[in-house]
């Protein structure tokens, strides 16, 4: 009897474990469903949840990477050409002359500027000067004229504004050159005023002044003697200042004017520089000089002399 009772019992042990468990899962799953509707995330949510953030994360790497890839210097399969294998051949045949690290004088370097010009053409010849000066400052903001003694070597076309006709000018009169800039037609290189008349041009200056032809004091072609500034301009009078970064670039004549030619209006240039530097400044006031003609290589110029 013990045995049958006995054995009778084992199933009795197996079906309440599958009732417990069975209890549980309704358990775990009201649970769920009870958290779900309490707002909590539910298992899978988690899961998802996870599977993005980790997505994320693999972006962010693969970003940091490409960024890292971009700041390292890129390997050229070819080596980059100097500037100078990159120009022509008449220009690297020309820059042959001039010796690397060499400073000249002045004179030697505009006897070698006319021989380096490879073009056909008569080209201009250049004086770039760079002075220890700040442009910013308005004592230091260097602005200057003066009448070259062998000319520019270029055909200038003068405007007169004011009322009565002047000898030499190419177009002169109010009405007629207020008809021109009415149009926004400039058939002139150099426009003088007589002071009497320069507020008539102030509602141009926005078409002038771009250009470098607003009459300005400094520069003298704001003036009561209109005939001498005149012929001043035709002869080769030329403005220089400087630039934002304090460096003055004026043409001094042509290569057909020869090595005298030029070193005379490059003398008369450099003299009014050193004329018009200012009392602020102190040290080094001429920093570097260089020569070069149009399309042509740069000869750098001594300082010293």
């Amino acid at each position: 009897m013990a045995d049958a009772k006995k054995t009778t019992d084992v199933p009795s042990e197996v079906e309440n474990e599958i009732v417990n468990a069975e209890a549980a899962e309704v358990v775990a799953e009201k649970a769920e469903v009870k958290t779900a509707k309490a707002g909590k995330r539910s298992a899978k949510a988690v899961a998802e949840a996870e599977a993005e953030a980790a997505k994320e994360e693999r972006k962010i790497a693969r970003a940091e990477s490409e960024a890292e890839e971009e700041q390292k210097p890129k390997q050229h399969s070819n080596p980059t050409r100097s500037r100078l294998e990159r120009r022509g051949k008449a220009y690297r045949k020309a820059a042959e002359s001039v010796e690397a690290g060499k400073a000249y004088a002045l004179k030697d370097a505009l006897e070698l500027a006319t021989k380096t010009s490879a073009v056909k053409f008569d080209a201009s010849v250049e004086l770039h000067v760079n002075l220890g000066v700040d442009p910013r400052q308005a004592d230091q903001n260097i602005r200057t004229s003066l009448v070259l003694p062998q000319g520019t070597g270029k055909t200038v076309r003068v405007a007169v504004f004011a009322d009565e006709n002047t000898e030499g000018a190419d177009l002169s009169g109010v009405e007629n050159i207020t008809k021109e800039l009415e149009k926004g037609a400039i058939n002139f290189d150099i426009l003088i005023s007589s002071p009497a008349n320069m507020a008539k041009l102030g509602k141009y200056a926005r078409l002038l002044g771009p250009r470098g032809l607003m009459p300005n004091p400094k520069s003298g072609t704001v003036t009561t003697d209109i005939a001498k500034a005149v012929a001043e301009a035709k002869a080769g009078r030329v403005e220089f200042r400087v630039d934002s970064t304090g460096i003055v670039h004026l043409g001094v004549g042509k290569v057909s004017f020869g090595g005298q030619g030029l070193l005379e209006n490059a003398n008369a240039v450099m003299n009014s520089i050193r004329a018009a530097k200012p009392a602020s400044v102190k040290g080094n006031y001429v920093k570097a000089i260089h020569v070069t003609t149009t399309m042509g290589p740069s000869i750098t110029v001594s300082t010293n002399e």
